[in-house]
C-alpha cells in the first residue's frame, strides 16, 4: 500500500486549479487557430483572433483566460494501492478533504473569483473559497494517483441539458436535439464551443459521461467508428447553424463535439449534453 501525503496532494490541486484558469490546453489553443484559417467570416475570424491573443497574454502575464474562473470540477482516479497519509494536525483525512484543501488555496494564491454558495436555494451565501468542489472519485488498479481539475463557467454550464428518449428513437432524432440544445444556448454560453455527449447509462451516468467526455483531446475522435460519424455528422450540423464566435454569425460555433457512451436498460435511452465555452479550461496531474 503506498501512501501519499495530505499535503502532496493539496498542493497538487492548487496547482492544477491556478494553471487551468490561466493556460489553455494546447489542444484547445490548436482547434481555434484550426479554426481562424477556415474561417470564411471577416468578423467571426476577428474573434476568434481576439480570443487566441487572449490565450497567449493569460499564459505569459499568469491572469486567468476568463473573469469566470468556475466550480472546480475534479475527476480523482485513486489506485486501489493508495491511500491518504494525514497531516500531523489531523487523526484521518479523506481524499475529498486534500482537494477542497487544494482547491481553497489555489483559488486564494491564485486571486480566482470564488463562485460557490453553500446553500443553493435560501441565503445563496459564497463560501468564500470556491468549495465545495465537485468530486467524481473511482477507484483504478495500481499505486498512482490521477487528479483532472475543469473549472467551469456559469454561463455554460446553464445551457446544459438532459432528455430520456424512447428505446426506438433513433439517430437522426438525438441529433436533431443536441443541434437545438447548442442552437437555444445560443451566445449566452461563449461559442465557439466544445459539446460533450452522454449516451446510455442513466439518468446520472448520462450527465456524467457528458462532462467527462469534454476531458478528451479535442483532436482524438470516439474510438467506435458508428460514435466517431456522430460526433462528425453533429459538428458539421452544429457549424452549419451559423451562430459563429461570440453569437455574432460564422462557420465556427463549435470546436469539436465528443460523445461517450455506457451501456443502458432496454426501456430507456438517456442522452445528456454538457455545453463547454470557448474557455475550455482543464489540467491533469498524476502522482
Amino acid at each position: 500500500m503506498r501512501s501519499i501525503e495530505f499535503e502532496k496532494i493539496a498542493d497538487t490541486v492548487k496547482s492544477l486549479c491556478i494553471a487551468a484558469c490561466y493556460e489553455l490546453p494546447d489542444d484547445v489553443l490548436a482547434a481555434l487557430e484550426q479554426a481562424l484559417q477556415k474561417e470564411s467570416d471577416p468578423s467571426a475570424a476577428k474573434i476568434l483572433s481576439q480570443l487566441i491573443e487572449n490565450a497567449h497574454l493569460a499564459k505569459d502575464q499568469k491572469i486567468p483566460l476568463c473573469q469566470d474562473t468556475g466550480l472546480a470540477v475534479v475527476f480523482a482516479e485513486q489506485g486501489a494501492d493508495v491511500a491518504v497519509k494525514p497531516p500531523p494536525w489531523r487523526q484521518q483525512a479523506t481524499l475529498p478533504d486534500a482537494i477542497n484543501a487544494g482547491v481553497e488555496s489555489g483559488y486564494e494564491a491564485g486571486y480566482l473569483r470564488k463562485s460557490v454558495v453553500a446553500d443553493p436555494l435560501n441565503e445563496r451565501k459564497n463560501t468564500g473559497s470556491n468549495t465545495p468542489a465537485v468530486i467524481h472519485q473511482t477507484i483504478v488498479p495500481g499505486e498512482k494517483l490521477k487528479l483532472t481539475v475543469m473549472a467551469k463557467g456559469g454561463g455554460c454550464e446553464n445551457k446544459s441539458r438532459f432528455r430520456m428518449f424512447k428505446p426506438t428513437d433513433e439517430r437522426d432524432r438525438i441529433i436533431d436535439w443536441v443541434v437545438d440544445v447548442v442552437e437555444r444556448a445560443g451566445a449566452d454560453a461563449c461559442p465557439p464551443f466544445v459539446v460533450g455527449v452522454g449516451i446510455g447509462g442513466d439518468f446520472e451516468l448520462s450527465c456524467l459521461l457528458s462532462k467527462k467526455a469534454l476531458l478528451r483531446n479535442l483532436g482524438v475522435a470516439n474510438g467506435d467508428e458508428f460514435y466517431a460519424r456522430l460526433e462528425a455528422d453533429l459538428l458539421s450540423k452544429i457549424n452549419a447553424l451559423g451562430l459563429g464566435p461570440q453569437g455574432l454569425g460564422g462557420d465556427t460555433t463549435a470546436l469539436a463535439v465528443m460523445v461517450e457512451t455506457a451501456g443502458c436498460h432496454i426501456a430507456s435511452l438517456p442522452v445528456a449534453v454538457n455545453i463547454e465555452c470557448h474557455s475550455h479550461r482543464h489540467k491533469t496531474a498524476i502522482i
